[in-house]
This record gives C-alpha cells, sequence and structure tokens, in this order.
C-alpha cells in the first residue's frame, strides 16, 4: 500500500512540474501591431507600428497566463513620412512626452486549449483604460526554423481615440479605432 501512494505522489508531483508556465518573448519581426479608422467617410485607413517588444507567459495545464506588451509609438507608419510626423505630434500620440504604448494584462481566458481573449490595461498618451482583447487566432508548435516552441495569436479590439486625449478632428475622422495586434513569440 506505502508503495502504491508512493507512486501516486510521485505521479502527481510529475504531472506539476510539466504544468509548469511558459515564458515566450515577442518576436518583432512577425509582430506588427496595427490600427484603423474611418477617413472622412471615404475609406477606412490602416497603419501599423514597426517595434513591438514584451512577453507572454502561458500555463496551457492551468488555464492561466500573462501578457505585458511595449509598442514603441515613434514607430507609428502609416506609409507617408510626413504624416508620421504629425501623427506624433501633441494632438495625436505626443511621442515626445509618452513615448510608448502598452498592455499589461490581468486575465488570460481560454475556450479549451486555446486562448480566446486577455483582460488587461491600455496605456496610450499617458491615460489608462482597461480593454478587453479578442483573440481570433492561436496556435503553438515548434519553429520550423529556430527549433523552438513557439505560438503565434492575433488579437483584436476597439477603442476610442477621445478617451485616450486624442480627439483631433472627431467626427470626421472617427472616434473608434480598431486595434488589431498580431504576435508570434519564442519561448524563453
Amino acid at each position: 500500500m506505502k508503495n502504491i501512494l508512493a507512486l501516486v505522489c510521485a505521479s502527481a508531483l510529475s504531472g506539476t512540474a510539466l504544468a509548469a508556465p511558459e515564458t515566450y518573448s515577442i518576436e518583432p519581426t512577425h509582430s506588427l501591431p496595427r490600427f484603423e479608422y474611418n477617413h472622412l467617410g471615404y475609406s477606412i485607413q490602416l497603419s501599423r507600428f514597426d517595434k513591438i517588444s514584451g512577453t507572454i507567459t502561458l500555463d496551457r495545464a492551468a488555464k492561466t497566463g500573462a501578457v505585458d506588451v511595449t509598442i514603441d509609438a515613434k514607430s507609428v507608419n502609416t506609409g507617408y513620412a510626413l504624416f508620421n510626423e504629425h501623427i506624433q505630434g501633441d494632438e495625436l500620440f505626443a511621442t515626445a512626452k509618452y513615448p510608448t504604448i502598452t498592455f499589461k494584462s490581468s486575465k488570460v481566458s481560454f475556450d479549451g486549449d486555446k486562448v480566446a481573449s486577455v483582460d488587461g490595461d491600455l496605456t496610450v498618451k499617458g491615460v489608462t483604460r482597461p480593454v478587453t482583447l479578442t483573440v481570433n487566432s492561436f496556435h503553438c508548435m515548434p519553429h520550423p526554423m529556430l527549433k523552438k516552441d513557439a505560438c503565434g495569436a492575433t488579437a483584436t479590439t476597439k477603442v476610442k481615440r477621445s478617451e485616450f486625449n486624442m480627439s483631433k478632428a472627431v467626427p470626421y475622422v472617427s472616434d473608434e479605432v480598431t486595434l488589431t495586434l498580431p504576435v508570434e513569440a519564442i519561448k524563453q
């Protein structure tokens, strides 16, 4: 009986060790956050940020995790150099005073084995607001070139730029902005 009890305890402990949280570093060349908005009712404009860093921690067995992302606001890329400068001005991103945009999770929710949503705080221009990122795709597997485990996801949310002190040209340029965060991350 003692041997069976010892075997059960050893099995339980070894399962716990296998379920440890795993931390992934965001891979910046395949992670390009973007935002889109309606421009004067004519079209949906799409811009991106070229520099991102951060970590994603997942414990898939326990269905928990954490996300910590930093975006270099000065890396905004509208496709037009003059507009890149304009959008970094005080009435919009104010990158001289607020050079980064951050997202820090408070809860990671799973649907089965996949991350379904991430609640957290988005900070833009020194203003922090709660948002929920809806995860539209999520996939983990060994990276075929790097020979390390990797995870990728695409998440979206909608925010009002007026809530972040960026209301220039509202309502002509839409207040509502769709943020999309496609990320790939490599296990540390």
